[in-house]
């Protein structure tokens, strides 16, 4: 039972009790999540590992196609569970006059409509590092909904803390879709970040595959923990720090920029400014919106707003990177002239950020007054019917099916 009244604008500590009918929607919740995750990892232990240990070019494609299909499982999980138990919708404006803005041309062009003329999905750039403010722990849950309307589910990338990936089953199915693990020592992760993303970005420019690497620059949530810091970063800086969220660290995002964008030339970065309704100025968004609250206790926002603006990266200062040839990754070495440039151009798009987000609190929109031209709602629900059957796994017959018939292929041309 998901409520669509004004509780959502209550701190979760002041909410009432859960009632009996939450109570048995978030056991549903849980069971039909839990009965989901096994079914994906189960079906990568059992199909598809195996794969993995044959010495055969063709074994190994299929592994990673399947890591493809099984990803793509996951992501279209995400959206089943917001239809089913936390409805929602995303409302979706686009820059249209400032910095990052989309051209006439593309915005004719970045509407998915089916034969009624609802919009089902969005065009956009389909290899790209996403970045957005992070607000409270369901952001990633719905940017990666994001990625389903816009066909690039299958192909996420997230960097993760190192401790995570032990977790039975979600840190088993991290491992699989080959999620980044950090250790949180930049000595270290530095070298296997830039290593990781530039063997990801050949393998998507090889197969001419999406990717979307899903990149939080603030590194953490705002929170009454984190705020004292983000002044303290500021006045050491000796600039003004920001006013509804944290101002953003640049070593992480230039480095990956720099490892990804030579082996992806056609590379973008799509900026997303997110605000949850309820969540007063200067707020802390753990305090309204949390996985709990939105799943089990639901209560979930009326809407995710969220205005996107685009860059080539060719167009970004992350300084000069030639294409590495020998496993040289020159990206290693940013020269201080070059990373202050980027630190500038970043900390500024978080100001422009940072006025969205005061324009939200005032209006309740991003768009400007008189120009929700291009805005759009997306219900989170999925397209088809059929695609329940993705997100329980039951693409396993079809794929086995697919391999026999490739198999047998093989041994009727010999």
């Amino acid at each position: 039972m998901v409520v669509h009244s004004t509780e959502h604008t209550v701190p979760i500590q002041q909410r009432p009790s859960i009632s009996w009918t939450r109570s048995v929607s978030a056991f549903a919740f849980l069971a039909a999540w839990t009965i989901g995750c096994l079914m994906i990892n189960g079906s990568q232990f059992l199909f598809l590992l195996p794969l993995y240990f044959l010495p055969f070019d063709f074994t190994r494609r299929w592994y990673q196609a399947g890591i493809r299909v099984s990803k793509g499982g996951f992501g279209t999980l995400l959206v089943l569970m917001c239809q089913w138990f936390a409805p929602t919708r995303m409302h979706i404006t686009f820059e249209r006059h400032g910095p990052g803005a989309f051209t006439d041309e593309e915005m004719d062009n970045i509407l998915i409509l089916d034969r009624n003329k609802n919009v089902v999905g969005l065009n956009l750039p389909q290899k790209s590092v996403l970045i957005a403010n992070h607000q409270a722990y369901p952001d990633w849950w719905y940017a990666w909904c994001l990625a389903y309307f816009a066909g690039m589910h299958r192909d996420v990338l997230i960097v993760l803390k190192k401790n995570l990936k032990y977790i039975p089953v979600l840190g088993w199915g991290m491992q699989f879709f080959q999620f980044i693990f950090l250790a949180r020592s930049w000595a270290s992760d530095r070298v296997y970040l830039v290593n990781e993303l530039a063997r990801v970005a050949r393998s998507a420019e090889k197969a001419d595959t999406p990717l979307t690497f899903i990149l939080y620059p603030e590194g953490t949530l705002v929170s009454p923990n984190t705020r004292p810091a983000s002044k303290r970063y500021a006045e050491k800086l000796g600039i003004p720090d920001m006013t509804h969220m944290l101002l953003p660290r640049s070593t992480g995002l230039l480095y990956s920029l720099r490892a990804l964008s030579p082996r992806i030339p056609s590379l973008h970065l799509i900026d997303i400014t997110m605000a949850y309704p309820g969540i007063p100025p200067q707020g802390n968004g753990q305090e309204y919106y949390t996985l709990r609250s939105v799943f089990l206790a639901g209560t979930a926002p009326p809407a995710i707003h969220m205005h996107i603006r685009r860059y080539p990266v060719s167009s970004i200062p992350i300084g000069s990177v030639s294409a590495p040839t020998s496993g040289v990754f020159p990206e290693l070495e940013v020269p201080p002239g070059d990373a202050q440039a980027f630190e500038l151009w970043l900390r500024e798009l978080w100001r422009q950020k940072d006025r969205f987000m005061e324009r939200f609190h005032a209006r309740g929109t991003f768009a400007e007054e008189g120009k929700e031209e291009g805005a759009v709602d997306l219900p989170l629900r999925v397209r088809k019917t059929h695609e329940v059957l993705n997100a329980y796994c039951f693409f396993v017959p079809a794929i086995a099916v697919y391999a026999w018939t490739k198999v047998r292929t093989m041994i009727y041309s010999l």
